[in-house]
């Protein structure tokens, strides 16, 4: 069965049950099934980082230095390759293990194999290649498993990095938009987007773009819906301020109206 780049989520049900099947002697099976607001969580940020493809699994941006894999769109920097963004594919890969996850050989590598994108691009069809997605495709799960527990990490990193001042009004804040089952959503997908705010070498101009300063941004606002809402709108400013701090050279402008309309899904019911 060849999967191809334009095959949406709801096409791929019934190809997922295949690659289950076929995958099920390298991954046991979990201990208990996903809650269906999990599994919507899952396919949410599926949609948002790979368009809801197969293809989009392994994947490597315009302007970037390293792949990007799995729902998540996890960081893999290649050997030699240190960016300011924090690598998010190793810690993924520590988290299957200890889940009992048996991966592909490649894919605990000690850096990406890939050491640019046209090697990337020549390899996309290769069996190994080939081989990452079809395992990244049967383990929605665990990677969705993953970008939760970050997100639950996230709040204690959060207000030891806040100023003293602000860090009721942070943490207020955090539990107001959780009160929905969208925002909910919203705070686990944004640290898996844009990372929780607390690392230094995630600034552009010493302005960071990540959970923490969506929070320290929002409007007063009473909690649920209009939490949410307001959440939305604080990220589409952050993001928005990240784009006029960037680099020119990176391009960043290309990717606003993308990141907007993600963050406008955050306004929305699950």
């Amino acid at each position: 069965m060849r999967l191809n780049s334009d095959m949406q989520v709801p096409a791929l049900i019934g190809s997922a049950f295949l690659v289950l099947a076929a995958c099920a002697a390298a991954a046991p099976p979990a201990k208990a099934a996903p809650s269906p607001n999990t599994t919507a969580i899952g396919r949410k940020i599926w949609h948002n980082e790979c368009g809801g493809t197969v293809d989009g699994l392994t994947t490597w941006n315009a302007g970037e230095e390293f792949p990007s894999l799995g729902i998540g769109h996890f960081i893999w920097y290649p050997a030699g390759v240190r960016g300011r963004f924090n690598e998010t594919w190793p810690q993924f890969v520590a988290f299957a293990q200890k889940q009992g996850r048996s991966l592909p050989a490649v894919a605990t590598a000690p850096a990406s194999p890939w050491q640019s994108k046209a090697e990337f691009l020549r390899n996309f069809n290769s069996p190994q290649m080939t081989g990452l997605r079809l395992w990244l495709a049967a383990q929605v799960p665990v990677q969705t498993d993953f970008i939760i527990a970050r997100s639950r990490a996230a709040l204690p990193k959060i207000l030891a990095t806040a100023p003293a001042s602000e860090r009721a009004r942070i943490e207020a804040n955090y539990h107001k938009v959780g009160t929905t089952s969208n925002g909910t959503y919203a705070l686990i997908d944004y640290v898996n987007f844009k990372g929780d705010g607390s690392l230094a070498s995630e600034r552009y101009n010493g302005v960071g773009w990540g959970l923490l300063q969506v929070l320290a941004g929002m409007r007063d606002v009473a909690a649920g819906p209009p939490a949410a809402a307001e959440f939305a709108a604080s990220a589409k400013r952050v993001l928005t301020r990240r784009i006029a701090n960037s680099p020119p050279a990176r391009g960043e402008q290309r990717w606003l109206v993308g990141w907007h309309n993600r963050c406008d899904s955050y306004a929305r019911p699950l």
